[in-house]
């Protein structure tokens, strides 16, 4: 049962950003420091990826562990209230972020996933993104 009326869940919902976010920055800054020239959201490519290499055919996700339900992640938790709701809700989250990331494979694009907890240890995520940019395969 939620505890909150619609109005104001909608407005609750309405404040969860989508581009711009705590994680995405700390992508971003890594990538401007290693030197990558990027583009924001394309609209035109599936998924609207957040961060897109154009020059090396690389695009980058950065995910929230609750909205992309990050496996075995400590933040990746079902809430209580209305579970039927977010447990199909997250599940056609996972659905559409593997249909976006086929399409793109299928384009010719090979795709990164940086999560939102990975952004807590800046030099580790840094490495990794090096290595995927400078690389050929996919980063998980």
């Amino acid at each position: 049962m939620d505890t909150l009326t619609p109005a104001q869940r909608s407005e609750r919902m309405r404040r969860v950003r989508q581009a711009g976010t705590e994680p995405e920055l700390i992508v971003r800054r890594a990538l401007r420091a290693l030197g990558y020239r990027y583009r924001l959201h394309r609209r035109d490519l599936p998924g609207s990826p957040d961060i897109v290499l154009p020059s090396r055919r690389k695009v980058i996700f950065v995910h929230g562990c609750f909205w992309h339900a990050h496996a075995g992640c400590r933040r990746a938790t079902t809430p209580k209230s209305n579970a039927d709701y977010w447990v199909a809700k997250l599940a056609e989250n996972r659905e559409r972020d593997a249909r976006a990331r086929a399409a793109l494979e299928a384009a010719g694009w090979t795709v990164g996933v940086v999560w939102e907890c990975e952004t807590s240890d800046p030099r580790r995520m840094t490495g990794r993104l090096d290595e995927f940019i400078l690389c050929s395969r996919s980063m998980a």
